[in-house]
């Protein structure tokens, strides 16, 4: 969560990741127009949200397993639950703080984009307690 909050700041704006990533695109691909640069950033934006909050949930569903007296033998949907609206609390309140920096803006796309970057983390682990449970 710290990572997250400390991206959200002024040092991880879209001008600063388009300047970078653009220098680093058109040193690969000279031929590139600004539009298409543009578009490679966004989605590569897009993408590290739904990564980091993929992360997030894992990490979250490992810091509850510490907790857990018992391990349930199937799926613990509560659990899964429980994990996801932390993941979605948390990427409410990422916006809320990035509305309070001047070169952000908060943004509701990227809180259902941050919800299903950790409903995706889920399903991984979802599907590795299936191949686990069938080994």
């Amino acid at each position: 969560m710290g990572v997250i909050f400390s991206a959200s700041g002024d040092q991880m704006s879209f001008d600063r990741s388009r300047h970078i990533i653009g220098s680093f695109l058109c040193w690969l691909v000279p031929q590139l127009s600004p539009e298409a640069i543009h578009a490679v950033v966004v989605v590569l934006r897009k993408c590290a949200h739904v990564a980091e909050y993929a992360v997030l949930a894992w990490l979250i569903w490992w810091a509850l397993d510490q907790f857990s007296v018992s391990r349930a033998p199937d799926w613990p949907w509560p659990k899964a639950g429980l994990v996801l609206t932390l993941v979605t609390l948390y990427a409410i309140s990422d916006e809320l703080h990035q509305t309070f920096i001047p070169s952000r803006g908060g943004c509701v796309q990227d809180v259902l984009l941050d919800t299903l970057g950790g409903a995706l983390g889920l399903l991984v682990l979802w599907a590795a307690c299936r191949l686990k449970k069938r080994e």
